[in-house]
């Protein structure tokens, strides 16, 4: 079978389910909400000090970060669920926010000693990141992947990279609320390895679960 007559068997598919693909992203977005949220509260749950540091700059950052990877993943995402579609805008939009990180890591280092930017780096909570980032975020990642053989993605390891970026995304903005470590250094270093766990979990799922 040619590819061309593949992806229009896919995209048949797909429009024969009972519910189209775009709500059951949207549910499945809400599904993994509530069930990172039940997670979050069960175990670690916000800071103490969450309303006076939601004043803070440097704390609100991490939730800027966070929102943005998730928002990029969910859109992209929802793209390579369905053959033939066009990837090129969703996936420009997934550097936002590496690109914000970026910015926000480059000001640290300006206005931080250099004395203290390993100090920042390190934080206080390393270990507590690795671990909740990728807890609170399993069960999101296993919805969107169950998400991906509604749909008919037809690079299932991309798609599934995405998926755990999507999941990590979502786990960092809850995690983001418990997390004492403020400093762009601390976000770029440690948030980014959790996420990544989740990535590679999910490419893994993409080429065991989700392939065609």
């Amino acid at each position: 079978m040619r590819t061309e007559d593949l992806i229009k068997a896919l995209d048949a598919d797909i429009s024969s389910k009972a519910m189209p693909l775009r709500s059951a992203w949207w549910l499945a977005a809400g599904m993994a909400v509530v069930v990172a949220a039940a997670v979050f509260w069960m175990t670690i749950g916000p800071r103490p000090d969450f309303m006076a540091a939601a004043h803070t700059m440097r704390f609100l950052a991490k939730f800027v970060f966070t929102i943005v990877l998730a928002a990029s993943a969910f859109a992209f995402i929802r793209v390579l669920s369905t053959p033939g579609a066009s990837t090129a805008r969703a996936l420009a939009w997934m550097a936002a926010a590496p690109l914000l990180v970026a910015v926000a890591v480059a000001l640290e280092l300006f206005m931080v000693p250099q004395a203290l930017w390993g100090t920042r780096m390190v934080g206080s909570n390393m270990m507590i990141c690795m671990g909740f980032i990728p807890l609170i975020g399993i069960g999101p990642l296993a919805i969107f992947l169950w998400m991906l053989r509604y749909g008919a993605p037809t690079r299932p390891v991309l798609a599934g990279t995405v998926a755990g970026l999507l999941a990590g995304g979502l786990a960092a903005t809850f995690y983001a609320a418990h997390c004492f470590d403020d400093s762009p250094l601390f976000v770029a270093t440690w948030y980014t390895i959790a996420i990544a766990a989740l990535a590679l979990l999910g490419a893994l799922g993409g080429r065991f679960f989700v392939r065609w």
